[in-house]
């Protein structure tokens, strides 16, 4: 347990229970016990004593949730869960007797810190996992994941504690508990405790998750007015995306996160050894914000000042000491004299540093006449010649083929048409022709489009999420906009590479509306780079509610576009950006 921030003791310290263990302080008080640091005299050791509150020992169903936790512990033996090393009654009150951990909770973290790194969350998320994959193995589920059951050590040890609320896997467990009442903390429920379902070890993984976005963003993705607006938050929509609220995390480590919080508990990782492996994998690298490289070019970073040519004084230098080379360019302005421009002399001296010689040449004592040299005369040579014979027989080749192509063959000198069969006129260009696919064409790629923003993409990582997989929680979602209309942008999309060229049906889900969509398709091998590059299929569909568009798409497309231009308000984005779209079950089919 923590030994930081005591709360005032009220109770008489130095007292002994059970014979054995000697109450020291309280360091802390839940609604049903209160903990003391204590000194076992057996073994002279610090402890900590977990006490029931005298007004809840005559209550038989407290006193026996009580003494099943110090039992679901007991059983329990994990480097990351607080151990248990006793159970007693002292004065009819239940007492256990745990591991003393000195350190702070996470929420006494947090509360100081606000964020955390990506590293140490990762190190608390992997140690937590690892913790909750040995109660899950044990048969019970902790229900009360959350920061202030999180033990930190100054060491770097993470430890899990307080298994007030466990129940066991075992369908014939009781549950000591209400029927109507949400047992566990309303910021950390899963959805399936919310609904009041039967439970596994994975809504303890969705808690977890709920405590891992909580130290990379600050806050808990859902929080409403009262616990139960907060309870059924998540039953009502997706949280914020971490990438938004912090550009700077790994991705891996935010689609992981995103994964765990699915409402299906199908697609979460499905233990805690399944999540903890998944954590340890994290490339913590930083997603690359900018393509543009941190450091120029060694050509711009050390420009040259001039070109020199190579001289007769040393194999590969530009002249040799005391060779005279000339410097083609402008010299720079000296205040009071006229500007030089042209040739300037220039001496390499014995230490190969060149020096500008004076120029001694006497002023001219009148206007220089006459004509240029004939070295820097311009003169037509035979090439020039070659040259206008080649252009004008090209001419008359060209005229010649051009009458040929256009006579007619039909009497009166009228031009007869040659029609060309519907089928020919349609093939398309052998060098983009794809072959028709063999069986039943589906989505094989998925990326997002951003033509008109910086980077050319937009939650590209998400962009998987789209596909169709039977669930409602997994979409691919926008940036927020400060605007319905993407705030100037023409769009943004998603383009799907089918498995084949085929004709078919494209279905897309939006979650948001209203909503603005046009459908696209393309032939080519590869898929167009500008939107003007592809062809529009049908007409703009648009809603004011979310709903399914169906669009029939006719030409073998090997790849379709799905254009979205305008956006419905979402509570997850901020009020200064509060239009965003959400794409859900695209499917495609021939």
């Amino acid at each position: 347990m923590s030994m930081s921030a005591p709360p005032p003791s009220h109770a008489p310290s130095g007292q002994v229970l059970a014979g054995r263990y000697q109450l020291d302080r309280r360091i802390g008080q839940g609604g049903m016990a209160e903990v003391w640091v204590a000194t076992d005299v057996d073994l002279d050791r610090k402890v900590a004593v977990k006490w029931l509150r005298t007004n809840l020992a005559s209550d038989p169903v407290v006193t026996e949730r009580f003494r099943r936790e110090a039992i679901a512990v007991a059983r329990l033996s994990h480097p990351n869960i607080v151990a248990v090393h006793d159970v007693f009654v002292h004065d009819g009150r239940q007492a256990v007797v745990m591991q003393l951990v000195d350190g702070k909770s996470l929420r006494q973290l947090l509360d100081t810190q606000k964020r955390l790194g990506p590293e140490l969350t990762i190190h608390i998320g992997a140690a937590i996992a690892g913790a909750l994959d040995e109660a899950h193995r044990a048969g019970f589920v902790h229900r009360d994941v959350k920061p202030g059951n999180i033990l930190v050590t100054s060491d770097g040890r993470v430890l899990l504690t307080d298994f007030g609320i466990a129940k066991g896997l075992t369908p014939g467990d009781d549950d000591l508990t209400s029927d109507n009442v949400m047992m566990g903390t309303a910021k950390y429920l899963a959805p399936e405790q919310v609904r009041g379902r039967r439970l596994d070890g994975r809504a303890d993984l969705y808690s977890l998750s709920l405590v891992l976005y909580e130290c990379l963003a600050g806050r808990v993705p859902f929080l409403g007015e009262t616990d139960a607006d907060t309870a059924l938050a998540r039953l009502q929509r997706d949280p914020t995306d971490l990438g938004h609220l912090r550009p700077t995390l790994p991705i891996g480590l935010v689609n992981l996160i995103h994964r765990t919080l699915a409402r299906n508990p199908a697609h979460r990782p499905q233990t805690g050894a399944d999540l903890k492996a998944a954590l340890l994998a994290v490339d913590t690298s930083p997603p690359a914000i900018d393509g543009t490289p941190a450091d120029l070019p060694e050509r711009l970073a050390s420009p040259p000042r001039r070109a020199l040519g190579a001289g007769p004084g040393n194999p590969g230098k530009p002249g040799g000491p005391n060779t005279a080379i000339l410097v083609s360019g402008v010299a720079p302005a000296i205040p009071g004299e006229p500007r030089i421009t042209g040739q300037i002399p220039v001496t390499r001296t014995g230490d190969d540093t060149p020096t500008i010689r004076p120029d001694d040449t006497p002023p001219a004592s009148e206007p220089m006449h006459g004509r240029p040299a004939r070295s820097d005369q311009q003169r037509f040579g035979p090439s020039l010649v070659v040259v206008s014979m080649l252009l004008v027989v090209a001419l008359i080749v060209a005229g010649i083929l051009f009458i040929a192509m256009n006579r007619g063959d039909s009497d009166g000198g009228f031009t007869t048409p040659t029609v060309v069969p519907a089928e020919a006129s349609a093939a398309p260009d052998a060098s983009t022709a794809q072959p028709p696919a063999a069986g039943p064409v589906s989505i094989s790629s998925i990326q997002a489009w951003d033509p008109d923003g910086d980077n050319g993409t937009e939650n590209d990582a998400q962009a998987g999420n789209a596909i169709a997989d039977g669930s409602d929680s997994t979409s691919w979602p926008t940036e927020c906009y400060s605007n319905e209309y993407l705030s100037g942008k023409r769009g943004v999309g998603l383009i799907l590479g089918l498995s084949g060229a085929a004709a078919g049906t494209l279905s897309v889900e939006s979650l948001n509306g209203p909503y603005q969509i046009d459908v696209y398709a393309s032939t080519a091998a590869a898929a167009p780079t500008t939107l003007e590059a592809w062809t529009k299929v049908g007409e703009t569909a648009f809603a004011d509610q979310p709903g399914t568009l169906t669009r029939q798409v006719a030409v073998p497309a090997t790849f379709v576009l799905v254009w979205l231009k305008q956006l419905g308000r979402d509570e997850a984005c901020t009020e200064n950006n509060p239009f965003r779209g959400r794409l859900g079950e695209i499917t495609y089919g021939s």
